[in-house]
């Protein structure tokens, strides 16, 4: 399916809570349901698009249960819908279920704790250019900054199904365990023979965790356990594909990286996003263009997805 049918099937759904679970003390995970034509579209999307969720309607938390750094943000009113990526997309039979990961960081998200099963929302999507899964590959190589979690979580189920011959290594990494958005850590033995978290296990994936602090996994920056990996991998080049997801100094240094290994490289970037459908240019990446000079893509469109060697990252 091409990039073009993605966009074309995009359009505004009314989707059902089926659940809204807390997996970790500031994450969550969201399950909705979609049937219909809502259904439709959404069997069609990639790993890394998203949709934009109108979360205006939605109530509170009590004062209590309000953290303290958002006490002050969170009466502040909800008027823009807001971007979110899937962690995973099911379909069966005539109905399509998304996850949503995602952390409560501010007052639209702090609402979104509250929805609860039956609750029913309205979304747009599904929007952007995600990845890709090329077929000359045979490693995939899957790097989780923070947050990017979900959709490197989705791009894993999706290449066990569509690429099942091909070999797949995870690296996630944050400041500290705490801060590792994932809903369960694997015991002991597990994490012996390179089966650190669960959410990449669960497909037969190794992976490794970096905090910076050290209190889980490598002591470092994930970008540092990456590069430790590739020294004493061995790959060919040509072979491999990197999937990205996370901040934009880790997906600065993967680009760099990719580069300097000739390593093709696929990042997701993030933007603020106000309309999500390319109308009020609020999310520009600076790009290289014709005659090295630079050109301006938009995230939500022409994104979030990028290939890491077209992005022009600021020093």
């Amino acid at each position: 399916m091409s990039a073009q049918d993605n966009k074309q099937a995009r359009g505004v759904f009314t989707a059902k809570v089926r659940s809204n679970r807390k997996i970790w003390p500031s994450f969550y995970k969201l399950l909705i349901e979609f049937s219909g034509d809502g259904a439709e579209a959404f069997a069609r999307c990639r790993p890394g698009q998203f949709a934009q969720f109108d979360l205006s309607g939605a109530a509170l938390p009590p004062d209590e249960a309000i953290p303290v750094d958002l006490a002050d943000s969170a009466h502040r009113s909800v008027l823009l819908r807001r971007p979110f990526s899937f962690s995973d997309v099911t379909v069966k039979n005539s109905v399509v279920f998304v996850e949503v990961l995602y952390g409560a960081v501010g007052p639209c998200s702090l609402r979104m704790t509250t929805l609860k099963a039956a609750d029913s929302i309205t979304v747009i999507g599904p929007l952007g250019t995600g990845f890709s899964v090329p077929q000359a590959k045979k490693t995939a190589l899957l790097v989780v900054g923070g947050m990017g979690a979900g959709p490197l979580e989705h791009v894993a189920k999706v290449l066990t199904e569509e690429r099942p011959d091909m070999q797949v290594q995870a690296f996630a990494g944050a400041n500290s365990a705490e801060a590792l958005p994932f809903e369960r850590r694997l015991d002991e033995l597990s994490q012996g023979v390179g089966f650190s978290l669960a959410e990449f296990a669960r497909f037969g994936i190794e992976s490794q965790v970096a905090t910076d602090d050290g209190s889980a996994g490598y002591r470092g920056l994930v970008t540092d356990c990456f590069v430790e990996w590739l020294e004493q991998a061995h790959l060919e080049a040509k072979d491999a594909v990197i999937f990205a997801c996370g901040p934009e100094a880790m997906l600065a240094r993967i680009a760099e990286l990719a580069r300097n290994r000739n390593i093709d490289c696929q990042i997701s970037m993030e933007r603020r996003m106000a309309c999500g459908i390319g109308v009020c240019q609020s999310c520009v990446v600076e790009c290289r263009g014709e005659n090295g000079e630079s050109a301006y893509k938009l995230c939500c469109k022409d994104g979030p997805v990028f290939n890491s060697s077209e992005v022009i990252f600021k020093p």
